[in-house]
C-alpha cells in the first residue's frame, strides 16, 4: 500500500534558521530518504519551496481565482513529501517516527487512496 509522509512545518521556521543549519537539515532528510530508498520502501520524494512563491487556484462561477502566496491565515505549510510502500499502516507510522523531520516540525502520515473513500 503506498503512504505518504507529508513534512509540516511552521510557516516562518525556514527563515529563523541560518542557510547553513538549513542545510544542515536538508543533508538529514537526504540521507533518510536514501536509505528508505535502499530498502526498497521509496517511491518519490521531494522538498518543497516556500508557500511565499506558491499560487492558490479556485474556481468559482467557471472564473479562476488566483491568490498568490505567502497566505496569511496560514499557520502550516507543507514543506515536502516521501511517497512510501509499505506493507501496514503501522509500518508507515514506525518509519515516520524516525524521520528527521519530526524533530522540528510535523511528520503527517497519510494512506495514498480515492477521494471518494
Amino acid at each position: 500500500m503506498a503512504y505518504m509522509l507529508l513534512i509540516v512545518e511552521p510557516t516562518g521556521q525556514r527563515a529563523e534558521r541560518s542557510e547553513e543549519a538549513g542545510r544542515e537539515l536538508y543533508d538529514r532528510m537526504v540521507a533518510f530518504g536514501a536509505d528508505l530508498k535502499t530498502r526498497g520502501l521509496l517511491l518519490a520524494a521531494e522538498s518543497l519551496a516556500s508557500q511565499d512563491s506558491a499560487v492558490r487556484v479556485r474556481k468559482q462561477d467557471g472564473r479562476a481565482r488566483l491568490v498568490d502566496g505567502p497566505f496569511a491565515e496560514a499557520k502550516e505549510m507543507i514543506g515536502g513529501f516521501f511517497l512510501l510502500d509499505c506493507a501496514t499502516r503501522e509500518e508507515a507510522v514506525a518509519i515516520a517516527q524516525t524521520c528527521p523531520a519530526a524533530q522540528w516540525c510535523t511528520v503527517e502520515v497519510r494512506e495514498v487512496a480515492p477521494c471518494y473513500r
